[in-house]
């Protein structure tokens, strides 16, 4: 089975990064031949500091290596090194009806939160089919709300084989149906356009005074308290083992936890969970020639499938 997905490096990974994509998508390098890529290409359509953006690039490299990421069981890569999805995006988008790519609710979500209305922002889900179309993608991870773009990906991918013969593989999603929504500091999703994250690996001290700014509700020490409506309880429980998220869920019904002290506990957490992958962080980012080798490499091996891949593509349309 081959595996593809993506992250766009448009600033800090969160927490909301790292259990909504990071920990489901490093646990499938021991499914199946797994292809995952550094999106600075489809960053473009928002990001305009190209310092950022390189700065970025590299963070979330540093991220991903440090929490388990294994690059010699993923083909890891930065989208900018692999050209060939660029040609092939363009092939697919000679075909690609513009009332499919009209329908795309992400495009007018965008324009509603105040993005320019660019070329590049209205012909992203065709790039996005060039990744996952390039690489012969079986399954794609996605969340509920990019699902959308994964049945463009399948319709393009339809259409060009009818017109062309069998190219690509139709790509099918794959959809952790138990991913909870992860809460940030306000109650609202998680997401640096909220800005209530919380980092994955930003200062010690600055990630406490984030958890111990959790909004809560006006509820006394000694009254008891929901669990499930508690974004404490929903962080922490994500961390915990079983026994210790059904031991600060009795605590809080039986009321006698106070919020400052749930808090303290997800901070501990937090901090006991991270310290190692922090350790690997640091030792990484004095070696950046490492870093730039295992992306490098990374590019190489998509490479071989990507050129094999537009080969097929440029002579069934008569370019070669």
């Amino acid at each position: 089975m081959t595996i593809l997905t993506g992250i766009q490096p448009s600033g800090k990974l969160h927490l909301g990064n790292y259990f909504g994509a990071m920990r489901p998508m490093i646990s499938l390098q021991e499914q199946g031949e797994e292809f995952f890529f550094i999106a600075d290409y489809h960053a473009l359509t928002t990001v305009r500091d190209p310092q950022f953006l390189r700065e970025s690039v590299r963070d979330v490299a540093l991220d991903f290596l440090a929490c388990g990421l294994d690059p010699s069981r993923t083909v890891f890569y930065r989208q900018s090194d692999v050209p060939e999805v660029q040609e092939l995006a363009w092939l697919l988008s000679v075909i690609t009806p513009m009332g499919l790519i009209e329908r795309c609710h992400s495009y007018k979500d965008k324009l509603a939160h105040g993005k320019p209305a660019t070329h590049g922002l209205f012909t992203y889900p065709v790039l996005m089919a060039a990744d996952i179309l390039l690489m012969q993608a079986e399954k794609v991870p996605v969340g509920k709300d990019q699902k959308q773009h994964l049945e463009v990906t399948r319709d393009i991918a339809i259409k060009f084989n009818n017109a062309y013969g069998e190219i690509f593989k139709i790509p099918d999603a794959l959809i952790a149906e138990n991913v909870a929504v992860i809460l940030g500091t306000d109650g609202q999703k998680m997401s640096k356009s909220y800005g209530n994250t919380i980092g994955l690996f930003d200062d010690l001290k600055r990630i406490r005074k984030q958890i111990m700014g959790i909004k809560t509700d006006c509820a006394a020490v000694e009254d008891p308290k929901d669990p499930d409506a508690s974004s404490i309880y929903g962080l922490y429980k994500l961390f915990a083992t079983p026994e210790e998220a059904a031991a600060m869920a009795a605590r809080f019904r039986a009321g006698g936890m106070g919020y400052g002290e749930a808090k303290k506990a997800l901070f501990e957490i937090y901090e006991r969970t991270f310290a190692p992958f922090r350790e690997k962080r640091a030792a990484l980012e004095k070696d950046p020639d490492y870093v730039a080798d295992v992306l490098k490499d990374g590019a190489r091996r998509a490479r071989e499938r990507a050129s094999d891949t537009l080969h097929r593509a440029r002579a069934a349309v008569g370019l070669e």
